[in-house]
């Protein structure tokens, strides 16, 4: 395989779901001008994450259906384009809204559809409904076969997510963001791409949008180079703040070599010695009366 090219679409909703249909074709449009293998959103671009300060009855109508039209649009898009698109969207669903990406294959195959694990319920997030798993895809693309898999936002501050994706297989996260992108949430995908020896591309708003300052990234996860003395940076793109589309190279056979031989990831863990990871009793000091389990 050559370079995997993915588009991180750092781009500002705009005021409803048929200018953000429409902004997001002619976004994905110019990522596959540029190149692109795969084009992510940030963080629930049917409604551009608008659910704060509002009253939840009227966002929560904002919901679509993940077999509607909005999500449809981007299926055929994905076909066309021959190019793989993760969309993201506030879905309707059952009794609450989930917080969703769609991801579809260059053929316009659903490969898998991943609702966010780790809602955000010390706030409004409390009343989306959560996910219940973390899903792996084997992606077609124009350069090959990459197995792919998805966090939203917060999930990625548990690293039993990524953990549980590199064991699935997953040798690239995608992870639709929208919050601030400081030192210590990148230090977060860093570490969840150097300890699982994977790729974590995050997709973020603009700082344009109250309360997001773009940041965009990709982390390879390759620490080490046989050619080369110490350690390396795994940082292989940070966007700035500006609305753009920030197009990063990934090289996957380098990352394949790389996991055949270090020593993070399945390597040398001990999951015999890991029975309290599963323990569902809290204890002080993390008991939170709006945990919902």
């Amino acid at each position: 395989m050559e370079f995997f090219h993915i588009a991180l679409l750092q781009i500002a909703p705009c005021d409803g779901l048929a200018e953000n249909l429409e902004k997001g074709i002619r976004f994905c449009k110019q990522a596959k001008a540029m190149g692109a293998d795969l084009a992510l959103f940030p963080e629930m671009w049917s409604n551009g994450y608008r659910i704060y300060n509002r009253p939840v009855a009227q966002w929560a109508a904002e919901a679509v259906p993940a077999g509607g039209g909005f999500v449809g649009a981007f299926q055929s898009l994905a076909k066309e384009l021959n190019m793989a698109v993760g969309i993201t969207l506030l879905e309707q669903y059952e009794a609450a809204p989930r917080n969703t990406l769609i991801l579809f294959d260059r053929f316009g195959k659903r490969a898998f559809t991943y609702a966010k694990v780790h809602t955000c319920d010390f706030d409004v997030e409390r009343n989306l409904t959560p996910g219940e798993d973390f899903y792996v895809a084997s992606l077609d693309t124009a350069r090959g076969e990459i197995k792919v898999g998805a966090m939203i936002c917060y999930d990625r501050e548990f690293p039993e997510s990524a953990r549980i994706l590199m064991l699935k297989g997953a040798e690239l996260i995608l992870v639709p963001n929208a919050c601030p992108m400081e030192i210590n949430r990148l230090s977060q995908l860093r570490a969840r791409a150097f300890e699982n020896m994977l790729a974590v591309a995050t997709c973020n708003y603009p700082d344009s949008v109250p309360d997001c300052n773009g940041g965009s990234s990709v982390f390879d996860g390759v620490a080490y180079l046989p050619e080369q003395d110490g350690s390396r940076d795994t940082c292989i793109l940070q966007a700035g703040g500006e609305e753009g589309i920030y197009l990063a190279r990934l090289d996957l056979q380098q990352l394949r070599r790389y996991r055949e031989t270090e020593v993070h990831g399945n390597a040398y863990r001990r999951p015999k010695r890991y029975g309290l990871l599963v323990d569902t009793q809290r204890r002080e000091p993390f008991l939170r009366p709006d945990y919902r389990g």
